[in-house]
């Protein structure tokens, strides 16, 4: 049984590959002319420009700060920014609120994405739950997320299981919509192939259904695992005892500005590393695409 849908799965590309080749003219001895530069930058090219435009930025924020006499308490210029990290750094203070928010975020995450595949499966295989219960999910997401991180930290305390739940219902609807797109691209005929030689709906999930939706499921991770640190820091904003969002808060009311950015500049690494992390569990699981590949290039 398996052997025979796996079979018919893999007809149309076998048909086609002997239509090709019957049709194919014979192969010319003379030499083909190279491939045209389709515009697309070598790895190394492309960290040199990245690091180019990032001094560039740090040069003109410098010149900028210096020329127009800027207050560090409005605007601190990248020296004190870097000054101020690196002693969070060597005492250690950012060492103890970065844990609790990596926990928030990566926990969050994980409940938000596994609730939003299943429940995007589910409601991808049956019309009733999605007529029921797909427009009070969008009309619990049109809700502005600090209202309900209120109401969350009121529920569940000002400890992490509060802002653990924020990030879940962030990260949520992401999944969800891009599971459900995901599993409805896969081509008809292919289904229809499938069913005609008996297969089961599991396999029809399995073997079409399923790798047509990766690619969708795989951005819909990557952009909930971006929006898992807002949601982490958003929590900690309302209401937290520890965590990178609430040594925002405390250097905010110690006026110091400096100390903010550099928390910032830790919060956009981790975020950057998060995004390069997924897309590189995206390029090993569903390697067959470019979708990842390609963006990914070059880090």
């Amino acid at each position: 049984m398996t052997s025979a849908i796996s079979n018919a799965a893999a007809m149309p590309n076998a048909q086609a590959a002997q239509a090709t080749k019957a049709g194919a003219p014979r192969a010319n001895p003379v030499r083909s002319p190279a491939p045209s530069h389709d515009g697309s930058l070598s790895p190394a090219r492309r960290r040199v420009l990245m690091a180019g435009f990032f001094l560039l930025v740090i040069a003109a924020w410098h010149f900028a700060i210096v020329l127009l006499q800027v207050s560090p308490l409005i605007f601190p210029g990248p020296l004190a920014v870097a000054r101020a990290l690196l002693e969070s750094i060597q005492s250690g203070e950012i060492a103890r609120h970065i844990g609790v928010t990596l926990y928030e975020i990566l926990a969050g995450f994980a409940f938000g994405a596994v609730f939003g595949l299943i429940l995007g499966a589910a409601i991808d295989q049956s019309a009733l739950l999605e007529a029921v219960l797909y427009p009070y999910v969008v009309a619990f997401q049109t809700v502005p997320k600090v209202a309900v991180a209120l109401l969350f930290v009121l529920w569940f305390g000002f400890d992490t299981t509060s802002k653990v739940v924020i990030t879940a219902t962030i990260v949520f609807f992401p999944v969800l919509a891009n599971t459900i797109v995901g599993l409805r691209s896969a081509p008809r005929d292919q289904i229809e192939l499938m069913k005609a030689f008996t297969a089961s709906p599991w396999h029809v999930f399995r073997m079409v259904r399923l790798p047509h939706a990766l690619p969708y499921v795989f951005a819909g991770l990557d952009i909930g695992i971006v929006l898992a640190v807002i949601g982490a820091i958003v929590g900690e904003f309302v209401g937290a005892q520890a965590g990178l969002g609430y040594l925002i808060l405390q250097r905010n009311f110690s006026m110091d500005t400096a100390g903010m950015f550099a928390i910032l500049v830790v919060l956009s690494l981790i975020g950057l590393v998060l995004h390069s992390v997924m897309k590189l569990i995206a390029r090993r699981v569903i390697f067959w695409t470019d979708a990842f590949t390609d963006l990914s290039r070059g880090s």
